[in-house]
């Protein structure tokens, strides 16, 4: 049995469910009744005192901690089981197939827009990695273990349960391993390129699934003397190395460029130099060298992880920009990206607007693109589309 308690809402949270929304606040909640951190919860939306029976709004995974209280895995009255659960994994496994894509290196599991708030499964071949990110889908791990494990079959399932988002719910930062060791890296085949990755250590699941589609088309555009921003293990310039003349992949990290390099040698790129940088100050430098560039990409770590932080992360969003708009030659192409799901895709094209003019450069959108379709996008939950990637050509 997975149900377990009962929570009773105000009408404004019901009322954000029947909109489409998963997530009710805490500040609307009413009161509870043997909701346990992580139950699967009946939702009622408390009536006045009229004779009224309570509607109840739905199922949903209680959180005890988060100010997300309640993240909806269905409206009305469903009875939420093994079956349930099993069933959501196959329409995620459906979708992409439908989709085309590839079942061996891909996101299977996309939290809120696979409907199973909090819980993310990458695939790398014979190697799974789960995140899992609320107390709810803590508390479901051994059904989602045993159900990977019938589905794949895979030789290892990493638990990479550290993300800090963990905190908010009250959880433990910590990796566990079901399977056999991983090794240090794993390769992994991405159109004509090897590139090696690192699961447990890192970013996100040990790749930027999300870009992938978005590195095929930069290459569409790209050509010349290129510079990768942001290039962590180098995925946007390895693209770029049959149509570019010269590369030159910046990053700040060490552990990222020694990644970086290693892909390169491994796929026997001469035309790519991987150079430890802060990207801020690469680009001040290399426009008062009067360097010019006929391809950018930028595709720099989220600048806003709350909505507090908004303001000054466009201010960090419109410099790298617009020092970009003033390095690329006429005509040239900028892969410009934001991760931050707090940054709507209106607020970044504004803010690149206003860097051209600021750079004296007319902009011409080519292409508006989004995250790879192995992480759909709920329209109703605007949080689950959350990186924007602009294809400008920059005249003047």
């Amino acid at each position: 049995m997975l149900e377990s308690g009962q929570v009773w809402v105000r009408k404004r949270g019901a009322d954000r469910i029947r909109r489409g929304h998963l997530w009710i606040y805490q500040s609307d909640v009413l009161r509870t009744e043997n909701a346990t951190p992580g139950a699967i919860v009946t939702v009622h939306e408390e009536k006045p005192p009229s004779g009224a029976r309570d509607a109840i709004v739905g199922k949903a995974f209680y959180s005890s901690k988060s100010q997300i209280a309640l993240r909806f895995l269905a409206r009305g009255e469903v009875r939420i089981d093994e079956g349930f659960i099993r069933n959501r994994f196959s329409e995620a496994t459906a979708l992409r197939a439908k989709l085309g894509v590839d079942p061996l290196f891909s996101r299977r599991i996309y939290s809120e827009g696979d409907f199973l708030p909090g819980l993310i499964v990458d695939r790398y071949d014979d190697r799974l990695v789960v995140q899992s990110l609320s107390q709810g889908t803590d508390r479901l791990q051994p059904l989602v273990l045993s159900l990977l494990q019938d589905q794949y079959q895979p030789r290892s399932i990493l638990l990479r349960n550290d993300s800090k988002v963990r905190q908010l719910e009250g959880l433990q930062l910590k990796q566990d391993l079901v399977g056999d060791p991983l090794p240090q890296i794993i390769l992994v085949k991405e159109d004509d390129q090897e590139i090696a990755i690192n699961l447990t250590e890192g970013q996100k699941t040990g790749a930027f699934l999300d870009q992938r589609d978005n590195r095929r088309a930069a290459k569409r555009y790209a050509s010349g003397r290129a510079l990768d921003g942001f290039t962590y293990a180098g995925g946007f310039a390895l693209h770029l190395s049959s149509v570019c003349s010269e590369i030159e992949a910046v990053d700040l990290s060490a552990g990222a460029l020694k990644l970086a390099k290693s892909n390169v040698e491994r796929n026997g790129l001469k035309n790519i130099r991987c150079i430890e940088a802060n990207v801020f100050d690469y680009l001040r430098e290399k426009h008062g060298e009067g360097v010019r560039y006929d391809t950018i990409v930028l595709d720099p770590p989220a600048f806003a992880k709350s909505r507090d932080q908004v303001p000054s992360a466009l201010r960090g969003y419109k410099e790298i920009n617009n020092r970009a708009m003033r390095l690329l030659k006429d005509g040239g192409i900028l892969i410009t990206c934001s991760c931050s799901h707090h940054l709507s895709e209106s607020l970044f094209a504004e803010m690149l607007a206003e860097a051209g003019n600021e750079a004296g450069r007319w902009i011409r959108v080519l292409e508006r693109r989004i995250q790879s379709p192995d992480h759909p996008v709920l329209m109703t939950v605007p949080e689950t589309l959350y990186l924007k990637c602009f294809i400008l050509e920059i005249r003047g």
